[in-house]
């Protein structure tokens, strides 16, 4: 731990200039420099603390892989610069205190370490869940005050709770295990909270992709243990800029949309004798067409035509993307967004069909960039994001134009950020 005042005066004398800049983009430096000294300031005055470590934990985009993960699939996403920062103080006891802007002050004792019925949904629930996994693999826990603010808000589809799970799995691993934890593992308790304390089903995709910084491809072909390749690649150097847009929307009535995915997907699997899709091949699934179309409706058949389809793609992406082929991969993202269009069929809710901000979105982003930048349903789809590639010369305009539809703030330039989830501004 640094003192609190030296960090400020480092701050305030540009000493971490250049860290900021690797972490959000030297446009951003300035701002994210107040942003720091704010809440270090905050977290002195809340907690007296003259002491603190500062953390980091970045949310995360999906570039490829739609909804495949949990049927074994490949995922290719990326680390991006809005983040959770936390500065944290240690304490002699077993109480985690998080006061967090905009949310009520959270405490937690690590004494009692079982799921509550009353914290489904909340923080205190992750902090919970994260410390019961820690203990029951051998590592250890204490207390801690913490101060957070994030620009990952819920809603955004940039995993804001995966983004605090590995924020808090971060202060776990350093103020008492050494850092000696993997991000793999540290994900995994992140799932099992979301999973059974939090109440959200969840898959490990987005807490890995938050804990290991830059682009990573994933292959889930053996569950809980995926394989993780690094992409090093730099989409700015393409001439493109990399946008979110929030078409609006609320996943609080969508849990059956998305749980069927996974579900029908398995579904279409079970027909030729396995478990998950990624167990079996399309041209198995098409050899049987018939009886899934019978046994489980068109919809689930053609979502495991997704399924495969995607699957290749993702390689498709790795291999554009190590390869210096930015136009190939644009073609990919392209027939990704039009699979999940079609086949997944995750842009609008089928019992709600009055809401469809998404292909509103969609063909509005179309319309504009007409055949120079591309878009797709960006996450699990339903409400919320759509992902664009645009052309650098057209980004403010896009920017602009999108907003006149979605609001101010609806669309997000996002900065591919190489750093994982951790501690951050180390002397």
């Amino acid at each position: 731990m640094e003192k609190i005042r030296d960090a400020i005066q480092r701050l305030e004398n540009n000493f971490y200039d250049d860290r900021l800049s690797e972490l959000y983009g030297p446009n951003l430096v300035a701002m994210e420099r107040k942003r720091y000294i704010k809440l270090l300031n905050w977290h002195n005055s809340f907690f007296k603390a003259e002491n603190a470590v500062i953390f980091s934990s970045p949310g995360r985009t999906e570039l490829g892989g739609n909804q495949i993960d949990h049927n074994g699939g490949m995922v290719l996403a990326a680390s991006i610069h809005l983040d959770s920062v936390a500065v944290v103080t240690g304490t002699n006891d077993s109480i985690v205190t998080v006061n967090s802007e905009n949310y009520p002050l959270y405490k937690v004792d690590l004494h009692d370490l079982k799921p509550r019925d009353e914290e489904k949904g909340k923080t205190e629930s992750l902090i919970r869940g994260i410390a019961a996994s820690l203990n029951e693999n051998g590592y250890k826990t204490g207390g801690f005050n913490a101060s957070i603010v994030s620009d990952v808000h819920p809603g955004s589809g940039l995993s804001s709770s995966a983004c605090i799970e590995m924020l808090l799995g971060s202060i776990f691993n350093s103020l008492f295990n050494d850092d000696e934890i993997t991000v793999t593992e540290l994900a995994k308790f992140g799932k099992k909270a979301e999973n059974t304390f939090f109440g959200k089903p969840c898959g490990l995709m987005d807490p890995l992709a938050c804990g290991t910084g830059g682009i990573i491809s994933m292959d889930f072909q053996h569950g809980e243990t995926p394989q993780i390749t690094p992409i090093d690649y730099d989409f700015e150097e393409s001439g493109y800029e990399l946008f979110l847009v929030n078409t609006g929307g609320s996943y609080s009535h969508l849990s059956d949309d998305f749980s069927k995915i996974p579900e029908e997907m398995k579904n279409a699997a079970s027909i030729v004798g396995k478990k998950i899709c990624r167990e079996t091949t399309e041209v198995d699934i098409l050899s049987e067409m018939a009886q899934v179309r019978e046994k489980f409706g068109d919809r689930a058949f053609l979502r495991a035509i997704h399924f495969f389809r995607e699957n290749k793609r993702v390689k498709e992406m790795v291999e554009s993307l190590l390869g210096n082929d930015f136009e190939n991969f644009m073609k990919l993202v392209s027939r990704s967004g039009n699979s999940s269009f079609k086949y997944l069929q995750n842009c609008y809710s089928a019992a709600y069909t009055e809401e469809q901000g998404i292909p509103v979105g969609l063909v509005m982003s179309e319309g504009f960039l007409d055949g120079k930048g591309v878009c797709r349903v960006h996450g699990g789809g339903f409400a919320g994001t759509i992902q664009a590639f645009v052309p650098s010369q057209m980004a403010e305009n896009y920017q602009k134009f999108m907003e006149s539809l979605f609001g101010e703030d609806s669309v997000q330039p996002l900065k591919i950020r190489e750093a994982s989830a951790g501690p951050v501004l180390l002397t």
